[in-house]
C-alpha cells in the first residue's frame, strides 16, 4: 500500500496474530494467518493512508476488541499515544496484556460515553472499526475529539442509502464535516473504505447521551 513499515513493527503485529490465535476466549471470527494479515493487519494500517492518521500525535481508539485498528497502529507508529477503549472487560484485559511494553498505549475499561464525560474534546484523533451504523459510532467517537481534529472510521461498502443519510445527518448534528471516502486497497478485493470526518464545531454537550440511548435512538432517524 506504500505505507513504510519498520521490519521490527511487522514482526509485532504478526505475532500479535500468533497471540490472538492462542487466546481461548473468541476474540476474531478470521480464522488463519493470511486471512488475519489481510483483514486485520493490513485493513488497519490502510488509515495510514489518509494524512489525518499519519500525522496524528495522539488517538482514542473506541470499541478497541482484540485491537484493531487501535493497537496495529500503536505499534506500526510507536510515536503516537494510542488510548484503547473496550466496555467489555475480558477484551479490556486481553488489550492490556497484548499491549503490555508498548509505553505509548493505555487501555481503558469502560464505556466511551462514560469516558467522554471525563476526556471530553481531549484528543486530535478518534478512529473506530464495526462500531455499529455510522450515527451510533460518530456519536460515541465525536465528543472526544477537539475542534479542527477528526473521526476516521472503517467501513463497509455495503450500507444503504437511508443509513447513508442518516449518517451525515448525524455528522452535522455532532460538529463533523464528512471527506470523500478512501475505497482501502488493504487485500484484494477489499469492500472496504476510510472515511475521515473534520471536526468543524464544538460537539453539543447533550451528546454522548447515556450509556445505550445511541443505539436506541440514532441521532439522524436511523433507528437500531
Amino acid at each position: 500500500m506504500g505505507v513504510p513499515l519498520a521490519p521490527e513493527a511487522a514482526a509485532s503485529l504478526v505475532a500479535l496474530l500468533d497471540r490472538i490465535a492462542l487466546e481461548p476466549q473468541n476474540l476474531t471470527t478470521i480464522e488463519g494467518l493470511d486471512e488475519g494479515i489481510d483483514r486485520h493487519l493490513a485493513d488497519s494500517l490502510a488509515g495510514l493512508l489518509l494524512p489525518e492518521v499519519f500525522g496524528a500525535t495522539a488517538l482514542v481508539d473506541i470499541g478497541s476488541g482484540a485491537g484493531f485498528p487501535g493497537l496495529a497502529l500503536a505499534i506500526a507508529r510507536p510515536q503516537i499515544a494510542v488510548t484503547l477503549v473496550e466496555s467489555e472487560r475480558r477484551k479490556a484485559d486481553w488489550l492490556r496484556r497484548a499491549s503490555a511494553g508498548i509505553p505509548s498505549v493505555r487501555v481503558v475499561h469502560d464505556r466511551s460515553e462514560h469516558l467522554a464525560s471525563a476526556e471530553r474534546e481531549a484528543f486530535p484523533l478518534a478512529t473506530m472499526r464495526a462500531l455499529g451504523p455510522l450515527p451510533v459510532a460518530l456519536e460515541l467517537a465525536a465528543p472526544f475529539v477537539s475542534v479542527g481534529g477528526a473521526v476516521v472510521a472503517w467501513r463497509g461498502d455495503d450500507a444503504d442509502p437511508m443509513t447513508e443519510a442518516a449518517g451525515m445527518r448525524a455528522a452535522r448534528e455532532l460538529g463533523l464535516e464528512p471527506q470523500p471516502a478512501l475505497p482501502s486497497p488493504a487485500f484484494p478485493g477489499a469492500r472496504r473504505r476510510l472515511q475521515a470526518f473534520t471536526k468543524v464545531g464544538p460537539t453539543p454537550a447533550r451528546y454522548p447521551r447515556r450509556a445505550g440511548r445511541a443505539a436506541k435512538r440514532p441521532i439522524g432517524g436511523e433507528r437500531g
